[in-house]
């Protein structure tokens, strides 16, 4: 890439908010837990606080309330929706995703965890047996932190919550912590912290606790420190084509102008780029941000594409680097299964890679994770809420990517044809 370019994509703003989810069983304290953060960093409005006081009466404020904005999720008490909220600290802006501990809402779990920085999983202690050595972790603990892992997040942090509940914090801390080392060693799993707090009361979500058996960061502080998701500048340029657009009319018409997100890598012009699935080549002569020419785009940046000859080139198809992607129908995955309809082998469903629908068929369910023991299992189907590795034929061939080195072309998202529900995720681990 050209000095010029270089120089453009460096100057290009960065987005420093962080974006966190935050998961884990039913209760274990998620919404208190948002809800502290944003009252302890002021950022409730004076009529949300106004609100919450008039339905305390008097008892204390119900920071709940902050995010479970839907009804139903009033009225029951749990979490069903995703609701992402906003705060600033003086250092750092962060967008959070709070999303539902059901097993029944594990999809919106997936859904908040694409595109996340980090994702901070809450450990109610007081559902755990401390007669157990080690200490048994929830079932949904575990799905939850191998699901963030799955989809890549790139910080895993552990909140061990409700230590106010607890009368001898101190040893209870060290034996859930021990039981989350162990996990996450078994399971290949990096964490990025495992702090203890109180969402509740406040203790170390916003101020260090002091307790001589803990001596590390509070949560915030934490959050202050992890690193954003910079897409991969430094790989082969790839872009899927959202949309495709023709300025003037008649003859002496300005060709047209191939507009998408930047996945990946980075383009300039002059650049030789492959459009697939054709495997059509063709020259950049022109990229477009915002309405203006510019000589570079990178990864993370929306761009127009306006190349040296007519192709045929329409929404779904991808741009990339000559040589790069490869247009397969067989691939292996990892699959995360979402729907109550079981899946079936045979079963032909659709799925959506980029912005193109293809029919598919799961040809093979290789095996089954096993959350509790992580050891792989035979499985004829699946059912909702498991993990594992299949393999699928595509009615047309897609550019798929390994999602460990792509996390836009190696993912898609399967949709069952009857009910038209979400019924699973997919993340590519080698095309066949």
């Amino acid at each position: 890439m050209s000095a010029l370019a270089q120089r453009h994509l460096a100057a290009a703003p960065q987005h420093k908010a962080l974006r966190f989810l935050t998961a884990g069983s039913v209760d274990d304290g998620k919404s208190t837990l948002i809800g502290r953060l944003l009252f302890d960093s002021r950022a409730i409005l004076a009529d949300q606080l106004d609100h919450l006081h008039a339905r305390a009466a008097g008892e204390p404020i119900d920071l709940s309330l902050l995010t479970d904005g839907l009804e139903a999720e009033r009225e029951q008490g749990i979490t069903i929706d995703v609701a992402y909220r906003y705060f600033t600290t003086p250092t750092r802006k962060f967008i959070i995703a709070d999303a539902p501990g059901h097993e029944q809402y594990t999809r919106n779990m997936v859904t908040a965890a694409a595109g996340s920085d980090a994702a901070v999983v809450l450990v109610d202690i007081t559902k755990l047996d401390f007669s157990a050595s080690p200490v048994l972790l929830l079932p949904q603990t575990r799905r939850h932190s191998l699901l963030a892992q799955l989809l890549r997040v790139p910080s895993i942090v552990f909140a061990i919550n409700k230590l106010d509940a607890v009368a001898d914090p101190g040893p209870a801390y060290a034996a859930v912590k021990q039981a989350l080392q162990a996990f996450a060693a078994d399971a290949g799993m990096a964490i990025a912290g495992i702090v203890p707090v109180s969402a509740l009361r406040g203790d170390n979500v916003t101020t260090p606790l002091q307790a001589d058996w803990y001596d590390g960061p509070s949560l915030l502080q934490l959050l202050e420190q992890l690193p954003t998701t910079q897409e991969r500048l430094d790989d082969s340029f790839s872009l899927p084509v959202q949309y495709v657009a023709r300025e003037g009319q008649g003859v002496g018409a300005q060709p047209r102008v191939l507009w998408g997100r930047v996945a990946q890598g980075g383009v300039k012009v002059g650049d030789e780029l492959q459009v697939f699935p054709s495997g059509l080549r063709a020259v950049v002569v022109e990229l477009r941000r915002a309405g203006s020419g510019v000589p570079a785009a990178g990864a993370g940046q929306s761009a127009g594409v306006v190349l040296d000859r007519q192709l045929d080139v329409s929404r779904g198809d991808w741009l990339a680097a000559p040589g790069t992607l490869a247009a397969v129908r067989r691939f292996s995955a990892t699959l995360a299964w979402l729907d109550t309809e079981p899946a079936t082998p045979g079963r032909k469903y659709w799925v959506r890679h980029g912005n193109r629908w293809v029919q598919a068929r799961l040809v093979e369910i290789t095996h089954c994770l096993d959350i509790h023991t992580l050891e792989p299992q035979g499985a004829h189907t699946l059912a909702v809420n498991d993990i594992a590795e299949v393999v699928f034929e595509l009615q047309q061939p897609l550019p798929l990517a390994p999602y460990a080195s792509n996390r836009v072309g190696g993912a898609l998202i399967v949709v069952d044809p009857a009910s038209h529900r979400t019924s699973g995720a997919l993340l590519v681990r080698q095309a066949q």
